[in-house]
């Protein structure tokens, strides 16, 4: 989650709420492009569980990232209420769009920096490092996933070089 500047410090924050199994997660809107219906992909060969495939978008090659099996779950079953969020995510200062294979997406919610919490210390089905806080709604929170550390292309990458060499040996 990015650091608050002077601007934004106190600033209400919009998030877009999504479900994976029966758990709330949200992603700051700022990083979200495009929400797309699941439908056909091609399966690159030789990669980890969590890469589903590659999609076409208007001619762009998205990679597709089961957020489930990301997050140590296992793969995902698709449903007819299962979406692609095409985010921006970063690499070496260069701009990436990936796609996150959610359950179903929920809505779009407006977070008072007040009704954010840090992430718990220990025990939840996410690392840690993936939670950015957790936004409380009403008697219920919902995940705020941190998406430099959740969506890591770095980590993803060496992750599927891992899997390559391992598959190769």
């Amino acid at each position: 989650m990015s650091t608050p500047t002077a601007e934004t410090a106190g600033a209400t924050r919009q998030f877009l709420s999504f479900t994976l199994g029966n758990e709330p997660y949200a992603i700051d809107i700022v990083t979200v492009r495009e929400i797309i219906q699941h439908g056909s992909m091609t399966p690159v060969p030789l990669m980890p569980d969590f890469v589903r495939g590659v999609i076409n978008l208007r001619g762009a090659v998205v990679p597709v990232i089961d957020l489930q099996a990301r997050f140590g779950r296992g793969p995902a079953s698709p449903s007819k209420k299962t979406c692609i969020v095409i985010v921006d995510a970063t690499r070496d200062g260069e701009r990436i769009e990936l796609g996150l294979m959610v359950d179903a997406v929920s809505e779009v919610i407006s977070l008072d920096p007040a009704h954010i919490e840090p992430a718990p210390q220990f025990g939840g089905a996410t690392r840690r490092d993936f939670i950015a806080g957790m936004g409380k709604r009403g008697e219920r929170f919902v995940v705020l996933l941190d998406p430099e550390r959740a969506f890591d292309i770095g980590e993803m990458a060496a992750l599927c070089e891992a899997s390559q060499l391992s598959m190769a040996a």
